[in-house]
């Protein structure tokens, strides 16, 4: 479970991309970052993709720098692998030097593409395999959402092929399909965040309950068709923030609204049945050069400032751990 959004620029032009990893806990997250000049190779099959960068990165991964499920770069384009279960079919090894894992796709995207449309070309390139690392204890069926300042792309990856498609409402969630989702949209085009007006019945006037009665049959449950209509009507009503904070702030209040309280969602997994979590959210900030997370032990948002990061060398980075909460006498 994942929920991925743009919010509306701010007036001074500011743009920032939200994102939530829901997930049990069984992958050691670290912070990653990835050399501008990276030197790629894929491990998928022995004549797999190679690359060298061009752009530093700045993410969220596992195990090695290379292989992150959310970041950014220093050009401004944005990358997340959100989960989708039964909706992911690798295809079989090229061997022409195309071959690519989907856990290793993020590093060459973000580190040679400054936008969605380069990302997009570059992306229509590469053969897509099943490539699992032995260290990654769960399957990976995952799709990719691209983000800079003005579009929106989905790769997914269907039977027959994979299948590029530019997003109009620039929010993801997870299966099925996204050509599915923007149709469900069309169930939902009552929902307004005014009061509804009062109507007579029998010669009674019933009058709405309260404020919020706009959004009646909105769904609330975890699902990722309910979560995308719910993080929809966020992006869609939000007011314009002013400036950059109040951007990055509404981000956060947005993403806050889909954290998962443990035990109220349980999967399968090979470890047995398991709580989903919020293990970490994620805001982009695509003008800005930003990266602010939050992690599920730590209540705290931390900000990454690309601009002064040293992109000289790939590495992982431990969460901080000192969060906690902050004390306050009064």
């Amino acid at each position: 479970m994942c929920t991925n959004f743009k919010h509306q620029p701010a007036a001074d032009g500011s743009v920032a991309v939200g994102r939530t990893m829901e997930f049990p806990d069984v992958l050691p997250w670290e912070l990653s970052v990835l050399a501008a000049d990276y030197v790629g190779k894929s491990e998928a099959v022995a004549n797999a993709e190679s690359w060298t960068a061009k752009y530093g990165v700045v993410g969220i991964g596992a195990f090695k720098p290379q292989w992150i499920a959310d970041g950014t770069n220093t050009a401004g384009l944005s990358g997340h692998l959100l989960y989708m279960p039964g909706h992911a079919t690798y295809y079989s090894p090229r061997n022409d030097g195309s071959d690519i894992g989907i856990l290793e796709s993020l590093g060459f995207l973000l580190g040679t593409c400054a936008t969605v449309a380069e990302a997009k070309a570059a992306m229509a390139t590469l053969n897509v395999v099943d490539f699992t690392p032995k260290e990654v204890p769960v399957p990976l069926p995952l799709h990719i959402i691209l983000f800079d300042k003005d579009a929106c792309a989905v790769v997914e990856f269907h039977p027959d092929g994979m299948v590029i498609t530019d997003n109009p409402v620039q929010v993801a969630t997870n299966a099925p399909f996204i050509d599915w989702h923007l149709t469900n949209v069309g169930n939902y085009l009552t929902q307004t965040p005014t009061l509804p007006k009062s109507v007579e019945i029998g010669g009674t006037t019933f009058e709405p309950l309260g404020q919020g009665s706009g959004f009646a049959g909105l769904p609330a449950d975890g699902s990722a068709p309910s979560r995308f209509i719910r993080v929809l009507a966020d992006v869609r009503f939000a007011q314009q923030p002013k400036d950059e904070h109040d951007l990055l702030m509404d981000c956060v209040r947005i993403l806050h609204n889909f954290d998962i309280v443990p035990g109220t969602v349980m999967e399968d997994s090979p470890m047995g049945v398991m709580p989903e979590m919020t293990m970490w959210s994620t805001v982009s900030n695509l003008t800005g050069h930003q990266y602010l997370f939050n992690t599920q032990t730590d209540p705290l948002w931390y900000s990454i400032d690309l601009a002064t990061t040293d992109f000289t060398s790939s590495r992982l980075v431990a969460f901080p751990t000192d969060g906690a909460f902050t004390s306050l006498t009064v």
